[in-house]
């Protein structure tokens, strides 16, 4: 039974979020910069005072129990709100002027990313990305835990402690083999889908649910044959070799059209497509300074044209949203 008189340390909860981000006792004592025994103890002093057992060890994994993995959000809100104390007392408030650890899905990261890093180095000199590449889901498990600060995916996030910033709105384009009868075309109806082998991506990858929400909202059901990728690249890489055809975003036209393999063809008005946003951990307290981030970015990708700012909308656009 938890003492109710009993104040929890930072030092354990820090320990109890390390550990729960790591899942291993000499990689969270490394994080924090603490002796493996000094960080044993935090966490069993944290553990005694609560009257709860929050991590769970055999001689192979470290786990959460249940009564941790129901404490960790509120243990990382505390931790984030006392790293934003620390920061503001020593004069350095901002974020955008250290280390900013950047998710993107696997759908956005090849084609935004060369821009976004040669151009954020003059917009925000100060900032130093760390960049991981990831599925939707993981993504969202590596914010709450911690591991992640902020991430650019597909909206909405639909996801509890989670707040978003839309940044972009993108067309999808029909990709198709070279000297397809569609090619070049610019006002096809997504019903032409129900007669087209459509390659999807695999199963986790959030554009593979949005090809099937907008076969859906065509009222379509789609010849999806046997053939799945497991990145983007590689389904344009079928399609190019005539296996079928697939569902890009207006981002990625410029990258995958450069052999000249590849033909597309657009949607008629109003064109399905996806929203774009900036997402983090609504504890962490740094909505204004990731507003600013999320701005950046998008005024960086809005340069290659392939985009719509959220802020700069008119006219109406058909999104499938993040499934």
């Amino acid at each position: 039974m938890t003492d109710k008189s009993y104040q929890p340390g930072l030092a354990g909860l820090r320990a109890f979020v390390a550990l729960a981000r790591t899942h291993h006792f000499g990689s969270a004592a490394k994080e924090l910069g603490v002796s493996q025994p000094s960080l044993s103890q935090s966490l069993a002093g944290l553990e005694a005072g609560l009257g709860l057992k929050l991590i769970d060890r055999t001689t192979r994994r470290v786990f959460l129990t249940p009564e941790g993995q129901s404490l960790l959000g509120k243990a990382i809100a505390i931790t984030d709100a006392a790293d934003d104390f620390l920061a503001a007392a020593a004069g350095a408030d901002d974020p955008l002027t250290g280390p900013i650890r950047l998710g993107l899905i696997p759908t956005v990261a090849p084609y935004i990313l060369p821009t976004v890093l040669r151009g954020i180095a003059t917009a925000l000199p100060d900032i130093r990305l760390q960049v991981v590449e990831d599925q939707t889901a993981r993504l969202l498990a590596a914010l709450r835990d911690g591991s992640l600060d902020v991430a650019v995916l597909a909206l909405p996030a639909e996801t509890a402690g989670i707040a978003e910033i839309p940044m972009y709105d993108e067309d999808f384009v029909l990709a198709l083999p070279s000297g397809h009868p569609l090619e070049g075309r610019r006002r096809v109806d997504p019903t032409t889908l129900a007669d087209l082998p459509l390659l999807l991506l695999d199963e986790g990858h959030c554009l593979r649910d949005q090809a099937l929400e907008v076969c859906r909202l065509a009222g379509v059901s789609p010849d999806l044959g046997q053939t799945r990728a497991a990145s983007l690249a590689t389904a344009v890489q079928c399609v190019e070799g005539g296996l079928g055809v697939t569902l890009i975003p207006a981002t990625a036209v410029e990258s995958e059209t450069a052999s000249g393999e590849l033909a597309t063809a657009t949607f008629t008005r109003p064109r399905p497509g996806r929203r774009i946003g900036l997402v983090f951990r609504a504890s962490s307290g740094r909505e204004e300074p990731y507003r600013r981030l999320a701005a950046v970015i998008t005024d960086l990708v809005d340069r290659g044209g392939a985009i719509v700012p959220v802020a700069a909308q008119t006219g109406s656009r058909t999104k499938t949203g993040k499934r």
